[in-house]
């Protein structure tokens, strides 16, 4: 487990390029927060660092965001209005198993109310107390792979 302080949305967005430059197709990313904990801004980042152009925005309303122009997909999810059997109608292991979409990076808001999980996956958990701040809390759950950019 690897605890990041996050001193802005500025820093948040860092850690997201960070993410995005080095992740690997396939990669789950499993997002925590509560609301303006920094989850879509992270979500920014990593988009940036895949070098995607386009504004990436919330998924509340649409559910799924498919940014496709950069070194990788991007599929974001947004399960916080879902109900399980919503979210098993959307079909989320379509997105981290690869098979009916391009293989990229899947990204999920509110992931605690997904009712099944990807074997490995990359936990995010952001979160804010007065007495630390902001900090990301990250753990790798399953096999996981790092694959520098150049190396795909």
């Amino acid at each position: 487990m690897l605890v990041i302080h996050l001193a802005d949305k500025e820093t948040t967005q860092r850690l997201g390029r960070q993410l995005g430059t080095f992740l690997s197709a396939g990669t789950v990313i499993l997002l925590e927060g509560d609301l303006g904990t920094g989850k879509t801004t992270l979500v920014q980042g990593i988009g940036q660092g895949l070098g995607i152009k386009e504004a990436i925005v919330s998924p509340t309303f649409t559910l799924v965001n498919e940014y496709t122009e950069g070194r990788l997909p991007l599929y974001h999810l947004d399960l916080y209005r879902l109900s399980t059997e919503e979210i098993e109608a959307l079909y989320p292991d379509l997105y981290w198993e690869g098979e009916e979409v391009t293989p990229g990076i899947t990204a999920i808001e509110w992931a605690k109310k997904l009712p099944y999980k990807p074997l490995s996956y990359l936990d995010i958990k952001l979160i804010y107390s007065q007495e630390q701040g902001r900090q990301a809390i990250i753990d790798l759950v399953g096999k996981f792979e790092f694959r520098m950019k150049n190396e795909e």
